[in-house]
């Protein structure tokens, strides 16, 4: 949270998801990119292989993309779900989109799916009651994990 409201000196001015769609210095986290949407991992993520789809226009509701974006998130959000699947073998996954700061959206003005792979006992509780998180992988090995996956689903119907 101290993130998002800039609270630690670190927030980028402006909107993070479109600095990052026009092509910023948060690239390396960027999976896929579509003249669309995008795939990127979270920099602060629940669990490892946590990302994220987004448009590349600055929207902030369903209501708010063409036909055209949300088709592409769509298709961005399958592949999402296909690689973390093959990458990371999960025995769940949450998939879902916080519309506003009550519904705990972090960056309030920018739609974007979070897709976090699961497993029984995993420890994203750790973030919840000890503001810890616990990675075995850094966000440079999960991003060489997952795309070549990425590419590959990008050549086909898939």
């Amino acid at each position: 949270m101290a993130y998002v409201t800039g609270a630690d000196g670190t927030r980028i001015d402006g909107c993070i998801f479109c600095d990052t769609a026009a092509e910023s210095d948060r690239g390396e986290l960027v999976l896929v990119r579509t003249p669309l949407a995008y795939v990127i991992l979270n920099l602060y993520p629940y669990n490892n292989g946590h990302l994220m789809v987004a448009p590349r226009r600055h929207v902030s509701t369903l209501a708010s993309c063409t036909p055209a974006e949300l088709t592409e998130m769509m298709r961005l959000t399958r592949h999402a779900e296909i690689a973390l699947a093959e990458a990371y073998t999960p025995q769940g996954m949450n998939i879902g989109i916080n519309l506003g700061a009550p519904a705990g959206a972090g960056v309030v003005g920018h739609l974007h799916v979070h897709l976090v792979p699961r497993w029984t006992g995993d420890t994203s509780f750790m973030t919840v009651f000890a503001d810890t998180r616990v990675l075995p992988e850094t966000l440079v090995q999960t991003a060489a994990r997952l795309r070549p996956i990425f590419e590959r689903l990008a050549h086909t119907d898939a």
